[in-house]
This record gives structure tokens, sequence and C-alpha cells, in this order.
């Protein structure tokens, strides 16, 4: 079996697309609510979620990476350096820990017909050596760590026990609340 992940360029965006729409449903997220706000994704887009995404590829850092298994795209991570997320850069719930210039996870995807076989860390880590090779001093996570079954509307998916596996370590609580469980605060120094 063979992993690979790369930054989700133009020349890849059918590919992003296959795992996190495969459908092509217009109103779909797109993975856009973290990383511009509704009035961006008109101008970017022209009123489609689709083409502003597909603008963020053209940008000096993509919104993320796709992992290949196989050379079959299967997962999604965006990422990217906190600066450039519109809604952490904003939050008064998730605010810096402190003044390193990290780069944050806020999504993690796994296509449909391949969850359950380990492709949510091979994600995690093609996305953090993504995040090294571009300069990228650490990296943060803000997972919930739910008893039960995790709210689906949540954007930062992933539990406390996927980063831990992934090096990430518990550096503090953040304000926000998801499925009535404070948000971690997962970092990975890369230095």
């Amino acid at each position: 079996m063979t992993w690979e992940t790369h930054p989700v360029t133009p020349d890849r965006f059918e590919d992003f697309a296959d795992v996190i729409n495969p459908n092509r449903r217009a109103n779909h997220c797109w993975c856009l609510s973290h990383r511009i706000r509704l009035r961006e994704i008109e101008e970017l887009g022209e009123g489609s979620r689709e083409q502003a995404m597909r603008r963020l590829t053209e940008r000096e850092h993509p919104p993320g990476v796709v992992a290949y298994r196989n050379g079959v795209p299967v997962g999604w991570c965006n990422i990217g350096p906190r600066s450039e997320i519109t809604r952490l850069v904003n939050s008064k719930l998730i605010r810096p820990v402190d003044d390193v210039p990290v780069w944050s996870i806020v999504c993690v995807v796994v296509r449909g017909g391949h969850r359950k076989q380990g492709v949510s860390g091979q994600v995690i880590d093609g996305a953090v050596e993504y995040a090294r090779r571009s300069g990228a001093p650490a990296v943060e996570a803000y997972p919930v760590d739910p008893s039960g079954r995790m709210d689906t509307t949540m954007a930062f998916v992933g539990t406390r026990t996927m980063f831990a596996a992934a090096g990430f370590e518990v550096i503090g609580e953040t304000d926000a609340v998801a499925s009535k469980m404070p948000r971690l605060v997962m970092r990975r120094d890369l230095t």
C-alpha cells in the first residue's frame, strides 16, 4: 500500500472535490467556512462556493492537502497558517496560546467507503509534513474528545486520541465548546 499527500493546487482540485463533495452539490460546505467570510466567497467565486475554493487553490499556501492511497484520493485536511484562516484570526474563543506563527488544522475528512482504515492518521501526517516543508514552526489542532458520537456539524473534527497518535500534545483549552465539551489546543512542534 502506498500513501502520498499533496497540497490542493488547481491541478488536484477534482481529487479534493471527490473526497469532500463527490456529488458536487453547489451549496455544500466546500470547507470554506473557516477560511473566508460569505462576502469573500461571493467576491472570489461570483456566488459559487466551488469557484471560491478553486481560487483559494491558486494562492501561495493552498488551503490544505489531499491524501492518496494507491493513487486514489481518500482524505482531506484543511491546514494553513493560522494568520490566513479568517475564523481563527477573528476568534474570541480560540485565541492564540503564544506568539508562535503556527499552522492550524481546522478540518479532516475521510472519503466515504474509506473510513476506519487508518486514513485520518495518514492525512494528518501528510498535512504536518506539508507544513514542515513550508516552514511552519508548529501545527495546532483544536479537537474535542467526546464520550459518545461527535456532533457532525463541527468543522474542527478529530479526537484527542487521533492527534496524540500523530505526535500532538495538549497545551491548553479554548473557550469554544462543541458537543458540550471544551475544545482542546493540541500542538506538534516542528523545530
